[in-house]
């Protein structure tokens, strides 16, 4: 016969709410700690800093506590943290201001058709599309930055953004088109 062992001794998350529920302040030390890496990477590909990045992380969690009362428990805790840093980032590219980029464009099209061949564009070339991004509005660069860096399904940006599968497939096509524009436009062609 099987040794009975004592129940879990980490809360799983179902139990972490019930806890931070009923004003464990630990439970909430702990919700974070298992998805800070989640939120930090989420934001990472949103903001411009470092600064910004715990600004917007901790925006995040703030957001998590007080609305976890509303988590109903019909999807996994991480998705549902995953859609509050989404949204997070959305109002932090929508609250950003409209400078011009200090650092000029350079030939984004050279820059990334050269390393376009199974290797990582160059650092360069991410400099290069992140200005490029930053003159999209809040919505192209996170339909932008879900589907084609993030790699994330329409299902699951609609999912993340509570747009339509339509809408974003719609926003997803006039993003591309206004980044190229942008693009050919910083180049003179």
């Amino acid at each position: 016969m099987g040794v009975m062992t004592e129940p879990e001794a980490v809360p799983n998350d179902e139990r972490l709410v019930a806890a931070i529920l009923s004003g464990d302040d630990e439970a909430f030390v702990e919700l974070v700690r298992r998805h800070k890496r989640k939120v930090f990477s989420i934001a990472a590909r949103f903001v411009r800093d470092h600064d910004e990045l715990d600004d917007v992380c901790q925006e995040v969690f703030i957001k998590v506590y007080q609305n976890l009362k509303k988590y109903r428990g019909d999807a996994p805790l991480e998705h549902w943290v995953s859609k509050i840093a989404v949204n997070a980032c959305y109002d932090a590219l929508r609250k950003r201001s409209r400078k011009e980029d200090e650092v000029p464009l350079e030939d984004v099209a050279f820059a990334l058709r050269d390393h376009s061949r199974d290797e990582m564009p160059s650092h360069e070339a991410w400099e290069i599309l992140r200005h490029a991004l930053a003159k999209l509005r809040p919505e192209e660069q996170m339909v932008i930055t879900l589907l084609n860096l993030e790699e994330k399904s329409v299902r699951e940006i609609a999912a993340l953004t509570g747009w339509s599968e339509a809408k974003v497939k719609v926003r997803a096509f006039r993003a591309r088109k206004e980044l190229k524009k942008i693009l050919e436009d910083s180049h003179g062609r």
